[in-house]
């Protein structure tokens, strides 16, 4: 058998497990080992999978993943996420649509405390949405803008998949988070700009909170933003340090956890509940992504041992004569597919193999296509019929909005996202300008 039908055989036979509902680890993992054996006997068996655990242990920024998990799961667990949505209440509520956009905010922020796009989403349909439905906000929007908010935690430093993404792509993952920083706030900041637009509009989509709900002190309103900005001290806290060089990432990470749990102490919310939960969220986490990446390097160390890169290399550019930019929009298209029934990091894990080298052969940068796999991942997240936000949302949503009413919602906040992706793609600026510019000085 030639090594390219080897490596399609590999490929089918991992899908075809991860269509049993075996874990994604698992079902990479094995794939990886047994085809080594097959191919190398005992010893080049052995060897991949303890060279890839070992690789895995020796990577520094690892660290990093247990520290961010934690401070995410202290600011959710200790209610601090809940005086963010009040801040917003009374200094948006005035506008039309005003609570939508201070959703976007909220959630904003949130990706900041918690790089998952699942945090987001729970506390978005649980203290947001019943707050938005009660004052007679459009449900269609609504739900809509909770689910195109949280899909920003997978993108807006600290992101999780990002460190991820960084390990398969052997990539630094400060520049990695750095780079998500302007496409994300610029994606944000096209969601309010729709958002406004369609409440002026349209009024009733979005009614402007009453006089007795906005009308309260000036000393409570500073008191609200004072506690609302708590999130946005911690995060400088940890990211400035970083950007000036005075300390490492990890270091950041570790500043960032303690700040964080510094601040739930001082307001007295941390109690025995609340850390034994963020320890044990973390933990489970922390472990989950571990065994998908010490999968993926492995799968990853067969492919290239067998040459599967150049060979689908040879197949695209010298045989079928396509264009670099064509094979690389066909690339984010199967994203898009794989991702109405598979989540981020199975996704990353099943092609990063193939598509990371690809991407490196074809003269792309991989720090930028870390961004646009981030981004065609956050709309992909949302595509019917089986896309990942959309159950999501399903599941914690009130009664009254049905299934027919989250699909309807995500198409003009898709219709952004695509926007997005084109103009990131267009312009690679966008999303290296502020890596090269840290970096360099």
């Amino acid at each position: 058998m030639s090594y390219e039908m080897i490596a399609i055989f590999m490929f089918a036979t991992m899908m075809a497990m991860l269509l049993t509902g075996q874990r994604v680890f698992g079902a990479i993992g094995f794939v990886a080992v047994i085809a080594a054996l097959a191919l190398w006997g005992d010893r080049g068996g052995y060897d991949l999978a303890f060279s890839s655990a070992m690789k895995l242990m020796k990577w520094y920024p690892l660290l990093t993943l247990p520290m961010f998990i934690f401070m995410g799961y202290v600011l959710s667990e200790s209610k601090i996420a809940d005086d963010l949505y009040k801040m917003f209440h009374v200094w948006m509520g005035g506008l039309r649509g005003g609570l939508a956009i201070g959703t976007i905010g909220l959630m904003v922020l949130i990706s900041a405390m918690n790089g998952l796009s699942v945090a987001g989403m729970a506390i978005g349909a649980t203290i947001a949405l019943p707050e938005l439905l009660k004052r007679n906000y459009d449900k269609r929007m609504v739900t809509g803008v909770i689910q195109a908010g949280s899909s920003l935690g997978i993108l807006v430093p600290p992101s999780v998949v990002l460190v991820l993404y960084a390990m398969i792509a052997r990539q630094p993952v400060g520049q990695l988070w750095l780079a998500g920083v302007v496409p994300g706030l610029m994606m944000a900041a096209m969601f309010i700009a729709y958002i406004a637009i369609r409440c002026r509009l349209n009024p009733e989509l979005g009614p402007v909170l009453p006089p007795e709900e906005r009308d309260i002190p000036m000393a409570e309103k500073l008191r609200l933003l004072r506690a609302g900005l708590l999130p946005l001290v911690i995060f400088a806290a940890m990211m400035v340090p970083f950007v000036n060089g005075w300390t490492s990432l990890v270091e950041s990470s570790a500043i960032g956890a303690l700040t964080a749990f510094a601040a739930a102490v001082l307001k007295g919310r941390m109690t025995k509940q609340v850390f034994e939960t963020s320890v044990r969220m973390t933990l489970g986490i922390t472990c989950m992504f571990m065994w998908i990446i010490l999968a993926a390097l492995a799968f990853g160390a067969v492919f290239d041992g067998l040459g599967a890169v150049k060979a689908i290399e040879s197949l695209f550019t010298e045989k079928l004569g396509l264009d670099p930019w064509v094979i690389l929009i066909l690339m984010q298209l199967s994203f898009i597919i794989m991702g109405t029934f598979l989540d981020d990091t199975a996704m990353l894990v099943i092609v990063a193999p193939l598509y990371v080298p690809l991407v490196q052969a074809l003269g792309f940068d991989l720090i930028w296509y870390g961004v646009l796999y981030t981004i065609t991942t956050q709309i992909a997240y949302m595509t019917p019929p089986f896309g990942y936000n959309l159950f999501l949302m399903r599941a914690m949503a009130p009664p009254e909005i049905t299934l027919k009413d989250i699909y309807g919602s995500i198409l003009p906040f898709v219709l952004v996202m695509i926007l997005a992706l084109t103009l990131v793609m267009l312009l690679p600026q966008i999303a290296l300008w502020l890596p090269h510019y840290v970096y360099q000085n």
